[in-house]
């Protein structure tokens, strides 16, 4: 899952926390409010969680700090140094959001922040489905990603980054596997959640997908 992205993450570890910050002009947006969108994912989180893309451990450095215990799960090597350094108090793995060690606890919370677009619409299933029976009951995945409304919402946002030449961005969108909500809803509807989205910024949304009872 999401293999090809590995050797991208590793070269942009070094500068991934600038990026998140608005030191680049392309995706200031994306990230507008990174910070108080990672409050909010961590406020939402229950103990103990797994975080998956940990990336360079922002989310769970405020998970940490919020006195939960995290565990991470990370494909890129110079994602989880940095991680490991700034989170020592978490366990941080090898992995992915669908190949993961077989974590032996009751798990309430399941997040991740920026990353679950890197899986195609059928890999988001087979992830979902394998958190329903992950996860204890009445647990929740709370994840904050990229989505668009309607492909015509996709397609304006697109527009205007390539008027901006803003090509990367452009190219991104058009390249990754970001999701309409109705699409989402239905991967979260159909695998036993009820699922509520908030949107955060032009780009973001905070996902909160409740396990259903006896479902």
């Amino acid at each position: 899952m999401g293999v090809e992205f590995v050797d991208l993450f590793d070269k942009w570890a070094s500068s991934y926390d600038d990026t998140v910050a608005g030191s680049d002009p392309e995706y200031k947006e994306v990230f507008e409010g990174y910070d108080e969108m990672l409050d909010r994912v961590a406020e939402h989180a229950l103990s103990p969680a797994i975080e998956f893309g940990v990336g360079t451990g922002n989310l769970s450095r405020k998970m940490i700090e919020r006195n939960k215990i995290v565990i991470g799960v990370e494909p890129s090597r110079e994602m989880r140094k940095i991680a490991s350094v700034k989170c020592p108090e978490a366990a941080i793995y090898e992995g992915d959001f669908i190949d993961f060690p077989d974590f032996q606890l009751p798990v309430q919370s399941i997040v991740s922040s920026f990353a679950f677009h890197h899986l195609t619409f059928d890999e988001k299933e087979e992830a979902v489905k394998k958190y329903h029976q992950l996860l204890a009951e009445n647990g929740e995945i709370v994840f904050l990603d990229t989505l668009f409304q309607s492909e015509t919402a996709k397609k304006e946002i697109q527009n205007e980054a390539k008027q901006q030449g803003f090509l990367n961005l452009f190219n991104d969108l058009e390249e990754e596997h970001y999701e309409y909500l109705q699409d989402m809803t239905r991967i979260f509807e159909n695998n036993g959640f009820n699922v509520s989205f908030e949107q955060q910024n032009k780009f973001a949304w905070l996902i909160r997908a409740v396990k259903k009872e006896n479902a």
